[in-house]
């Protein structure tokens, strides 16, 4: 590891007991989750299904990241996507305790995104609503059986892809989740676009390719989302993936906000 990023990277490595992050480093992620733009965020949601978070990670917090993802003390299960028909390439989910900056990202970014949720569920005549605070749908999802956490990284080399799919995991489905790319395109790698398709009824698919930069993130529909049609709001199904890497590393974080069965 570059001595530069080690106490970096020992700092995102804090643990706490439970599932909610070291509160010391909630207040610095919570201003910059106060300092997005919600409103176009929503806007853009509403309209595209995706909205990005420009520089919402700084490089260095990227590389630290990166940096543990050889620490497979902090893992609870690998995936080599091939074996399962996924795709190439593989990813680790962490294990509880989170480190504290993925914690916090998780914890800060929820009840932002919640309403939109709600609001997207009244508009889809879906009876479920999410409560206010993370740690709250974490006990919903616990309760039921939903024990294992999701956030994970994703590590792509050339040739590798990911295919289209979703990010269930159970009965307790939170319908946006958010992606943070961690590497820089046409320095560390080249291709490897996110993409994602939309598959309203009685249409072909629309897809879209969201033009990450390292540091940015991406917030993006699970599963379906709400459209106003001529008749009221409709779904309309979505997936997501990663296009096939043509040099270098790509690595991703992926924070789901439901946790797996």
């Amino acid at each position: 590891m570059n001595t530069v990023l080690k106490p970096l990277a020992d700092s995102l490595h804090l643990k706490c007991e439970t599932a909610v992050p070291n509160e010391a480093s909630i207040p610095e992620m919570a201003q910059r989750i106060d300092a997005v733009d919600w409103h176009d965020v929503e806007m853009d949601l509403n309209q595209h299904g995706s909205a990005m978070l420009r520089g919402l990670l700084s490089a260095q917090e990227c590389d630290a990241l990166v940096a543990l993802y050889a620490r497979d003390e902090l893992y609870r299960s690998r995936v080599v996507m091939e074996r399962h028909g996924f795709g190439r390439g593989e990813y680790k989910y962490f294990d509880y305790p989170l480190p504290d900056l993925v914690g916090a990202l998780r914890t800060c970014a929820y009840p932002r995104l919640a309403p939109v949720a709600n609001r997207w569920n009244q508009s889809m005549h879906i009876d479920v609503r999410y409560p206010a605070l993370h740690a709250d749908f974490i006990q919903r999802c616990h309760d039921a059986g939903q024990l294992r956490p999701t956030p994970l990284i994703l590590q792509y080399g050339k040739d590798d892809y990911n295919c289209l799919h979703q990010d269930l995991y159970g009965e307790h489905v939170f319908p946006l989740q958010l992606a943070v790319l961690l590497s820089e395109p046409d320095e560390d790698f080249t291709g490897g676009e996110f993409v994602m398709t939309e598959q309203r009824p009685r249409m072909q698919s629309r897809v879209e390719v969201v033009p990450l930069r390292k540091g940015d993130a991406v917030v993006f529909a699970v599963h379906h989302r709400p459209v106003q049609g001529t008749r009221g709001s409709y779904r309309v199904n979505l997936r997501h993936g990663v296009s096939r890497l043509l040099s270098g590393h790509r690595h991703t974080l992926g924070v789901i906000f439901h946790d797996a069965l």
